[in-house]
């Protein structure tokens, strides 16, 4: 989703990380998984990209 929307919205990585203070390489390991964000930044991502935050559970 987070590439697919930045991609959307015509932002490299780059511009993305800009926007929310941090580095390219922060967007880079987010879009790859092998980051683990805090809620903070991926509320900073979802303002950057115009998209609300959704987080749920699901029975297991």
């Amino acid at each position: 989703m987070i590439i697919k929307r930045r991609i959307e919205r015509g932002l490299s990585q780059k511009e993305l990380a800009r926007k929310i203070g941090t580095k390219q390489s922060a967007i880079s390991r987010l879009e790859s998984g092998t980051y683990n964000p805090s809620l903070s930044f991926l509320r900073k991502i979802g303002e950057a990209l115009d998209a609300k935050l959704k987080i749920s559970l699901a029975e297991k």
